[in-house]
């Protein structure tokens, strides 16, 4: 597990998991481990594991958002698209197409657990025009008070290049901002923060904790990893720029076990 966090919460970490005791607390999933990046589908197995977690979390007292991707990856095998990358016409299309599967999935499995969720799909906008940025922290607040869980992704059937968000780390930190949560966890195909592409570079050593981001640390980033996920560490150190802003803690940790959010 990694942590990134502001240097005044640090001697918290010696005494408890801020990741365990908040009381709100954003979980970002990223589309390389929710769908099969061969056939499209989302991977079930994985999705029940993480459910259980969310569960005990519930259980613990914690309010959980989500905040997926997915809903691109799902809906171009569904119409037939070829692999690589997507014109914005056709990207938008498939968005429209996975994201109402994709929500069945949260509700369908979340549901069995006694679960009740909610679909919010947000722009750029949302976060940046201060009516449209209240409205969406009073519907936030009112849904956890309510014992929902939110399922947030970003609104691509309407979004175009230049408003977009870009990727949902981001997207993720700013519903963190906007939800005053206590604490994001970024979900990842990487433990977490590298001196350098643990892929490229076998002598790469993973940094646990990041006091403060400097030119150095963000000069380690690398781009996405995968075919469906569009994100990377840079987009994740921008997302821990985010989060410091705001106080919140945050944390990169390997998704692709079961019971990922236990397993921290």
């Amino acid at each position: 597990m990694q942590i990134l966090l502001q240097q005044k919460r640090l001697k918290k970490m010696s005494t408890k998991n801020p990741l365990l005791t908040a009381k709100r607390l954003v979980l970002k999933i990223g589309s390389s481990l929710l769908v099969n990046e061969t056939t499209g589908q989302v991977k079930n197995t994985w999705l029940n594991a993480l459910a259980d977690d969310i569960l005990a979390a519930r259980e613990r007292g914690q309010q959980v958002i989500i905040v997926t991707s997915g809903a691109v990856a799902v809906g171009r095998r569904a119409l037939g698209l070829p692999t690589g990358k997507l014109l914005l016409p056709q990207k938008q299309a498939s968005a429209a197409v996975g994201q109402i599967r994709l929500a069945h999935y949260y509700q369908e499995v979340l549901g069995e657990r006694g679960l009740k969720v909610a679909q919010i799909l947000l722009t750029l906008d949302d976060s940046e025009d201060r009516k449209r940025y209240l409205n969406a922290r009073n519907t936030l607040n009112t849904l956890l008070d309510l014992g929902i869980i939110p399922v947030i992704n970003e609104n691509d059937t309407v979004a175009t290049s230049e408003i977009k968000v870009g990727d949902n780390d981001r997207l993720a930190a700013r519903v963190a901002q906007m939800a005053s949560a206590d604490a994001l966890v970024i979900f990842s195909d990487i433990k977490g923060l590298y001196t350098a592409n643990p892929r490229k570079d076998p002598s790469a050593k993973l940094i646990p904790v990041v006091e403060k981001l400097t030119p150095e640390i963000e000069a380690m980033a690398d781009g996405a990893g995968s075919a469906v996920g569009t994100g990377g560490m840079a987009t994740k150190l921008m997302a821990a720029r985010l989060c410091m802003e705001a106080g919140c803690d945050m944390a990169i940790a390997l998704g692709s076990a079961l019971d990922p959010l236990t397993r921290m």
